[in-house]
């Protein structure tokens, strides 16, 4: 790795830090210079523009994600072990991720009414975690452990709800029964999927 490669990685680690405590929009190249005792100009050298730079903080965060939740819940089982495993290291995630919790949620209340490249890559990656976790999803109705007849985008869509709310609990909020709810939720989410045998249908008679 050349010098430049090592000191615009150096440069990413502390803007994405600091882009989980204010924001895309607040991440700027003067107060991100200032914090690592850097010119403007040095900056600029490795990024442009300040858009280049939240579009490489995004990169950065997306790496990250991907690499904590995405790989190690692909790695495990087919199923629901697989679709449990995303669900609780994406919950840790946002538990331990602190201060700030999650970059993707907190860009997207900043950038949803804007235009622009950032805004279309943000957009992006929230498309392309909803495809994850509607294939990951799949594998269960494939292995016969979901009914046929699921809906992968819809429970996608609705996983994404549960975390939303967690999110808005646990940082907000500050409630410390957040990832109990979100657990119930996704519990609840599970159970609405599953197979159910015929004697389980059956009502008792009164």
């Amino acid at each position: 790795m050349t010098k430049g490669s090592v000191t615009r990685d150096a440069i990413l680690a502390t803007a994405v830090d600091r882009a989980y405590r204010v924001g895309l929009g607040g991440l700027t190249i003067g107060d991100l210079a200032v914090s690592l005792e850097m010119s403007k100009s040095g900056l600029y050298a490795h990024f442009g523009s300040k858009e280049s730079l939240q579009l490489a903080v995004l990169d950065r965060a997306r790496l990250e994600f991907t690499e904590s939740v995405i790989r190690p819940a692909l790695a495990a089982p087919r199923g629901e072990a697989r679709v449990r495993e995303l669900f609780e290291r994406w919950l840790r995630c946002g538990l331990e991720r602190a201060p700030g919790g999650c970059l993707f949620v907190k860009a997207s209340m900043e950038l949803d009414e804007q235009v622009g490249p950032v805004r279309d890559q943000l957009a992006r990656d929230h498309r392309d975690l909803y495809a994850t976790i509607a294939r990951v999803f799949g594998t269960g109705i494939a292995a016969g452990q979901f009914r046929a007849d699921a809906d992968p985008d819809q429970f996608a869509v609705e996983l994404d709800g549960v975390m939303l709310a967690f999110y808005h609990w646990h940082r907000l909020l500050d409630d410390e029964l957040a990832p109990v709810r979100a657990r119930r939720a996704f519990e609840g989410l599970l159970d609405a999927a599953r197979i159910r045998s015929a004697l389980s249908d059956l009502t008792c008679p009164t």
